[in-house]
């Protein structure tokens, strides 16, 4: 048991590959609430308090840089401050991915509603910050924000995938969305949605495996379209449980056709 216990300690010196994950999703929680105040637990009544918090926020992000073997060797305040420049965007399009759901779902009452209570906004809030660590080379730091959320939403979004504006989650629960996905602007997609690949090969890694989803697509519940190469094209509608695996050209509808057991155009 002490040849254990000393295995064990070793490990404990070593250094981490990532912050502890429940600060990673401390400081995310506290970013969301920053940037939306319908989600925020630190008032800023002033705008000396906002200020602060920014700040403070900053401060935050930089102490887990500093703790990460992505960010060691390099200028921690200089990566905290590219993030921190990217608030602005961060925010506008989560704004846009809102009002998509607000417009989309005939549901809701309000957009504080969104904010307060759909999984579709908690998603989009963790995909916008986890892609921007992403290309800010902490990927790992990216990764424990979209586990965070897809454990917490039920929806799983890797944060390489590339996502336009005013994407639209409506329930969301299942929806599966592969590292190099590309989906454009005005999307909406519905619970149990796969964009996944044909193959799971360590060695397809550095390849395209996931479909391209051009402007306008609606996604109805339990699609699954899988490949690198698939692209549904612009202003498709792709029914429920259809399944897949090959292009589909500009203004199709696909549904489901349960006589041949099929999914067919």
């Amino acid at each position: 048991m002490k040849t254990f216990l000393n295995q064990i300690y070793r490990e404990h010196q070593e250094t981490f590959e990532c912050p502890p994950p429940h600060k990673v999703v401390a400081f995310f929680k506290r970013l969301t609430g920053f940037l939306f105040a319908e989600y925020s637990t630190v008032e800023c009544p002033t705008p000396e308090a906002v200020e602060a918090e920014y700040h403070n926020i900053k401060a935050i992000l930089k102490g887990l840089l500093d703790h990460g073997a992505e960010s060691k060797n390099k200028d921690t305040s200089k990566m905290a401050s590219v993030f921190m420049s990217k608030l602005p965007s961060i925010k506008k399009q989560v704004e846009e991915d809102i009002d998509a759901i607000y417009k989309g779902d005939p549901a809701t009452k309000s957009k504080t509603e969104i904010i307060r209570t759909y999984p579709g906004f908690y998603a989009m809030m963790a995909y916008r910050t986890a892609h921007t660590f992403h290309e800010n080379g902490c990927k790992l730091m990216a990764r424990t924000v979209s586990e965070h959320a897809h454990s917490y939403t039920g929806i799983d979004i890797h944060p390489g995938a590339q996502i336009g504006s005013r994407f639209c989650i409506d329930h969301g629960t299942g929806i599966v969305i592969g590292e190099t996905s590309i989906i454009g602007n005005n999307v909406k997609i519905y619970q149990g949605v796969t964009l996944g690949a044909l193959s799971v090969k360590k060695e397809d890694a550095g390849v395209k495996r996931h479909p391209t989803i051009q402007d306008n697509v609606v996604i109805y519940a339990n699609a699954t379209i899988l490949g690198g190469n698939t692209v549904i094209e612009k202003n498709c509608t792709i029914g429920g449980n259809v399944w897949i695996t090959k292009s589909v050209a500009a203004d199709t509808t696909i549904t489901y056709s349960p006589d041949s057991k099929t999914k067919t155009a």
